[in-house]
This record gives structure tokens, sequence and C-alpha cells, in this order.
């Protein structure tokens, strides 16, 4: 007998019991890529001393491995090099790889959990670069979470931040990584608004391969400004370091597939613990008051902004989809 509360021709919606598997394996799948990632930020600083062009190309160049298999297996990857825009591929590629280069470089020169913590604040352009250039209306309440986050900020750097002290001559390589730092932020909330303008005519594997073609490609260039040899440790870093990235993206992707990005975005902030613990354990790292303080107040603003989304209906997912932390 039918329900007659129910429409006939109402769609079946999954029920509860089908939904929560596919959010658990959602993030799941987020927490993994976020433990990935990680891993491979470790592997980069491990490799300090290698030039961060090296460490650009070996990066790139064999993410591409687990990418290009991926897509093969899903039958996307000739697809995925179609395109009616390659000029705005290199361009968003350029302006990527930027930032790719200044957070290798920060990862160089600071402790772990400070790169990571301070390049949570790419969010936060985000909502000033989408206000300023996309005519995005932001209200007082994300306005107030981006303020307070970019304090967080400058509390994390601030013990690096000798140069205000007048004498640039104590400009050490720690003041250096967390300007870099900083100012990968910013270009890599450029290239997060270059990609939201490309997934409306571009596929989401169109945009990572040529992405990393683009990076692969500025990393050769780098060659003649000073390559080292590498010793079997560095080359092995460098490669699980690229191959790392690669599956890195591919589980974040996934982890979109199933939950939304509302529900999986907060746990990008579980790499701040995780880089805490693999900077004392294994480069002897003790994070100071200032990190812990700044970076709290930076993961606050950071998921207060995505509550704030969720709430309005904004929905950046295919962008969060195409692009990685590093």
């Amino acid at each position: 007998m039918s329900d007659p509360k129910r429409s006939p021709s109402a769609p079946d919606r999954p029920s509860l019991s089908q939904v929560q598997p596919r959010v658990m394996i959602g993030i799941g799948l987020k927490v993994a890529s976020v433990f990935v990632m990680v891993a491979m930020s470790s592997m980069i600083k491990a490799a300090e001393g290698v030039p961060v062009g090296q460490i650009v190309f070996f990066r790139s160049f064999f993410a591409l491995v687990p990418m290009v298999a991926f897509l093969a297996w899903q039958g996307q990857l000739r697809d995925g090099l179609k395109t009616s825009r390659p000029g705005s591929h290199v361009l968003r590629g350029l302006i990527g790889v930027s930032g790719m280069w200044l957070i290798f470089f920060a990862l160089t020169r600071l402790p772990l959990p400070e790169a990571i913590t301070i390049h949570y604040a790419t969010p936060l352009f985000i909502v000033v670069f989408s206000a300023l250039f996309m005519g995005e209306q932001i209200r007082l309440f994300r306005w107030s979470a981006v303020i307070v986050g970019l304090i967080g900020v400058i509390i994390v750097m601030w013990p690096r931040l000798t140069v205000f002290s007048g004498d640039l001559s104590e400009m050490g390589p720690e003041t250096v990584g967390a300007l870099a730092a900083f100012t990968a932020c910013i270009t890599a909330a450029v290239a997060m608004l270059m990609v939201r303008r490309l997934v409306f005519t571009e596929r989401s594997a169109t945009i990572v391969i040529y992405f990393s073609l683009v990076s692969t490609a500025t990393g050769l260039i780098s060659i003649p400004f000073g390559w080292v040899p590498l010793s079997a440790g560095e080359a092995t870093l460098l490669i699980s370091a690229g191959i790392a990235g690669g599956v890195g993206q591919i589980l974040m992707t996934e982890s979109y597939r199933h939950a939304d990005m509302s529900t999986i975005a907060p746990f990008e902030y579980s790499s701040m613990i995780l880089a805490v613990a693999i900077g004392y354990l294994v480069f002897s790292e003790v994070p100071t008051p200032q990190m812990l303080i700044g970076g709290t107040i930076v993961v606050g603003a950071g998921i207060f902004i995505i509550y704030r989304e969720s709430r309005l209906g904004i929905d950046h997912s295919s962008a969060r989809r195409t692009t990685s932390p590093h």
C-alpha cells in the first residue's frame, strides 16, 4: 500500500544509514591526505641544502606518476589533456608555482609547524581577494574572522620579524623564511581565485595536469642557477616527496566526492597537530608559545569562515579539489 504523504514522483533520498558511511569515508580520505601532505613537507624540510628549484622539479615531476596512473585508471587522462584555454592554465601554473617556491623555501628556513601554520592564512586572503577582485559580498562576520586570523598569523611570525627592529643586518634566515611563507599565502590565494574561474569551463583533471606540467618545466629552467648532485638519501627523499604530493592530491580530490566541503575542510587543520609532533620527534623543534597561541587563533578563524560560507550557501568545493597546500 502506498504512502499517501509521499508524492509518487518524489525522488528517493539516501537514508542516514547510506549517507553516514560516505561522510566517514570522505573524512578518512581527507585526514589521510593531510597526513601524506605533512609527510611530503617533512621530506622536503629534511632535504635542506638542496636548491629550491631542484626541489620544485622533483616534487612536480614525480607527482605526475600517481596522478597520471590514477587518471588513466579513471579513463580521464585523454580528456584531461584537452583544453581551449592553454594561456589561462600557464598563467595559473606560474602563479601557483611561485607560491610553491616560496613555501618550499620557508620549509627549509623555519620549524615545520610554523611554516604550515603561517600557510593557514591562505583562506583569509581568498576572502579578501574575492571581495576586491571578484565582487563577492563579504559580511561583517567574515571580515571579523579575517582580521582575527591575520592577527593570529602575526603572533606566529612575530618572533621572526627582526626586520622591524630597524637593523636589516639582523634579518636572519628564519625572518626571510617567515616572510616567504606569508607571501606564499598571497600567491596561493590568487592561484585559487584563478582556479575558481577555470572550473567553469575546465575539468579538474585538466587543471591538475597542466599545473604539474608548468611547475615541472619551471623547476627544470632553474638548472643553470645551481642544481647540486644528490646523495642516494636526498634523491630518495625528493622522489618520495613528489609521489606523496601526487597521492595527497588524489586523496584530497576523492574526499570531496564523498562529503560536502563544509564537512571535510576543517580537517585540514589537523595538519598543525601532526606538524608539531613530527617537528618535535624528527627535527627536535619545540613549538613556541607564540606559535601555539597564534596557530589556535588562525585555525579558529579559518573554521569560522568555512562555517559561514556553508551557512551562506557558498560552494567552492570544485576549486578546493584541484588545489594543494604545497
